[in-house]
């Protein structure tokens, strides 16, 4: 793999979209280009940094779970999303493609500029997180250790589960995040191969979905956790199926509010908040894949109209981070 072609390590990044502060309340994907500004010599006006959106990135519609929760938890935020749909799934992806998927998304957030990204997204998280920190300027946060945190606060009898993507659980980040709380955590894991590809196509209730469900958890419940963490962002949308199949006394733990308060806190830390008060944050969505797709099956995930998504090619990111 060639060097990454980012603002931030000295190289050059091509020109491409920077969030405009919008005047309407909303979808604000209209906004004008311009020039980007390079985040090598960032604004010492703390002002200017706090009015860039958050970057956010997964592999489809997944981490539309996690905006919702930043969208609640801090109103007054804008947002930048892309979802890489023209290479969904992740889960089944090597270690080397989801560190290059990672990197060339972090790259283009670079460049819309952001104040901080969130990698929405288990498999790229587990794969490449310390690699995105170690290589860009932009603040960057993973959704492994906030659910890590939340089920060993939460776990009584310290016995955890993991239901999560092949990649998630190949990788192993789980069992680590949680052995650094708790070193005499039970942690058991279960890959779920497939089970996202249903939740993408809008299937959350279908018998196929619910015989797919009931396969991965039985193995799971027999090691009687007493909380399971969706160690993906698409399983929320099934937390209820989830929930019959473990069974009452099993307590579910969704990552995405727990990341959202780990961004909120990130950004009062360093001065970069926005204020709430009467400005309702707006929010943007980059797709690599069919925008029609994304705008439709996005609405459902995030439960709100997705009026203009933009096209991303996977040109401009391998122009940004060649393979």
């Amino acid at each position: 793999m060639s060097g990454v072609a980012c603002a931030g390590n000295g190289a050059g990044a091509p020109g491409g979209p920077v969030w405009t502060v919008p005047r309407a309340v909303g979808d604000t994907t209209g906004a004008p280009y311009r020039r980007p500004a390079t985040m090598t010599s960032p604004s010492t006006d703390d002002r200017d940094l706090a009015a860039l959106p958050i970057g956010m990135f997964d592999s489809g519609m997944g981490g539309l779970t996690v905006l919702h929760e930043c969208l609640v938890t801090l109103p007054g935020e804008n947002f930048a999303y892309v979802g890489d749909t023209a290479r969904f799934p992740y889960g089944e992806k090597s270690r080397e493609a989801l560190e290059l998927f990672a990197q060339q998304l972090t790259a283009f957030l670079e460049t819309v500029p952001v104040k901080l990204i969130v990698v929405a997204c288990y498999s790229a998280t587990a794969a490449a997180l310390p690699l995105l920190q170690e290589r860009f300027s932009t603040p960057i946060v993973g959704v492994v250790m906030p659910g890590a945190r939340a089920a060993v606060q939460t776990s009584r009898y310290r016995r955890i589960g993991v239901l999560a993507t092949e990649a998630t659980v190949a990788s192993g980040a789980y069992p680590r995040a949680i052995h650094s709380l708790d070193e005499g955590a039970e942690v058991h894991q279960q890959a779920c191969p497939g089970l996202v590809s249903f939740i993408e196509a809008g299937d959350v209730a279908s018998q196929a979905l619910a015989d797919a469900v009931r396969g991965f958890t039985a193995p799971l419940k027999e090691k009687r956790p007493d909380v399971v963490i969706m160690g993906c962002t698409h399983y929320p949308l099934i937390a209820p199926m989830l929930q019959r199949f473990l069974g009452r006394d099993v307590t579910l733990v969704n990552p995405a509010a727990e990341i959202a308060l780990e961004v909120e806190g990130i950004l009062r830390r360093q001065g970069l908040a926005r204020p709430a008060d009467d400005h309702v944050g707006s929010y943007r969505f980059y797709a690599t894949g069919d925008v029609d797709a994304f705008r439709a099956v996005g609405a459902r995930f995030l439960q709100m109209p997705l009026t203009r998504v933009r096209k991303l090619s996977l040109d401009t990111l391998d122009a940004l981070v060649a393979p």
